[in-house]
């Protein structure tokens, strides 16, 4: 019997080591799994060493003053992997805590495997040399990933990025205004102000009071706020214009972009589901004054977005930092609102990305990244 250790640290990476361990059990039914993941992870089984929600954490402003227990939990996490000496560590994205942590037991003999490669590309593109001696393989979401980090003696492989097996492209557009009295054509703005409790404080308020101005505007307007069950009250409490519909299940988040009209989404992988889903949309992010001042220096790619890095465009409006202001925010989701060839413009452009996201194996893309861990068990065992 084999072992694996995954380490998941946030909730996107949960979902994906949930996929991961179900795609890898359905190869190799022999292999068991230890680590630290969420509730997803543990839906297959994993007892989480501590709870993941401890790692996250996102900038330098929120990191700091949890230093100390974070590097308690480093250790922790060390020991229990060195103790249990599995087959190999597979982190899970939050490279600033799973990279440490390969690092560390990769210099004691652990082989490791990183899933979902570092974005050093966009800024510090030194770091791939540290990322170099932490690692024995590399899984990459996005397609221009393996030639950046191969040129650094990193075995890497683009696997296909998880946003093209989450349903997001699934949603049912007439059940959700059916199941919330919403009519057959009410605009419906969808609302994604962040995963983690420092992006709510620093979105949340600013969203707001943008859905204000765009209600004002438009009397009609209905609002809908997928958001995770730990959030949901945080969310509930806000100051909202009209009632929102607030859910924290997938299925009820993919018919609401299904229904949805436009969308105004906090900078990051929302933006590929939304992509995914066709929904046209809007990307805004206000990241701490230090963090940002920071990364403003170091960044090196003309986009925040996904979606635009891979178009090679600004398809989807970016407000970043000082051009995230409420006023802002409700001119670019009106202009969505009221111009039917940008809303178009964008789901054309959509359809293009997504097929840059598909493995070229044909398999899904939790599927071709069991594929790739199985090669790599391999090389010390036989599938």
């Amino acid at each position: 019997m084999s072992l694996l250790y995954l380490v998941a640290g946030e909730a996107s990476g949960d979902v994906l080591g949930s996929r991961l361990m179900q795609a890898l059990r359905a190869r190799r039914p022999d292999l068991t799994f230890a680590g630290i993941g969420g509730a997803r992870m543990a839906e297959q089984g994993l007892v989480s060493l501590f709870p993941m929600e401890e790692l996250s954490l996102m900038g330098l402003a929120e990191v700091v003053p949890k230093l100390p227990r974070l590097l308690r939990r480093l250790a922790e996490a060390e020991a229990d992997v060195l103790a249990r000496r599995p087959d190999a560590l597979i982190t899970i994205d939050a490279p600033s805590f799973t990279l440490r942590l390969a690092g560390r037991v990769h210099a004691k003999g652990v082989r490791t495997i990183h899933y979902v490669a570092p974005q050093v590309w966009a800024w510090r593109p030194g770091r791939v040399r540290k990322i170099a001696r932490k690692i024995d393989r590399l899984l990459a979401l996005l397609p221009f990933e393996p030639a950046f980090f191969s040129a650094a003696g990193i075995t890497t492989d683009f696997v296909g990025h998880p946003v093209i097996e989450s349903g997001a492209d699934r949603g049912d557009a007439m059940s959700f205004r059916l199941r919330f009295g919403l009519g057959v054509n009410r605009p419906v703005l969808a609302v994604m102000p962040g995963s983690r409790r420092g992006e709510l404080a620093r979105h949340l308020p600013i969203f707001v009071q943008a859905c204000a101005i765009v209600r004002d505007r438009c009397p009609d307007l209905a609002l809908f706020v997928p958001t995770l069950p730990h959030l949901e009250a945080i969310v509930r409490r806000a100051p909202w214009p009209v009632p929102p519909i607030i859910a924290a299940d997938p299925e009820t988040k993919h018919d609401g972009w299904a229904a949805a009209t436009a969308a105004l989404a906090k900078s990051g992988t929302t933006s590929l589901e939304l992509a995914v889903a066709g929904v046209p949309h809007i990307v805004a992010y206000r990241a701490n004054p230090v963090t940002a001042a920071i990364v403003r220096r170091l960044v090196r790619v003309p986009h925040a977005s996904l979606v635009n890095l891979l178009a090679q465009a600004e398809v989807v409006p970016e407000l970043l930092q000082d051009r995230c202001v409420p006023s802002a925010l409700a001119d670019a989701v009106w202009s969505l609102f009221e111009q039917d060839l940008m809303r178009e413009a964008q789901r054309s452009a959509f359809a293009n990305i997504v097929t840059k996201l598909r493995p070229l194996s044909g398999l899904s893309p939790s599927q071709a990244a069991a594929e790739v861990i199985c090669a790599e068990l391999a090389r010390a065992a036989p599938c």
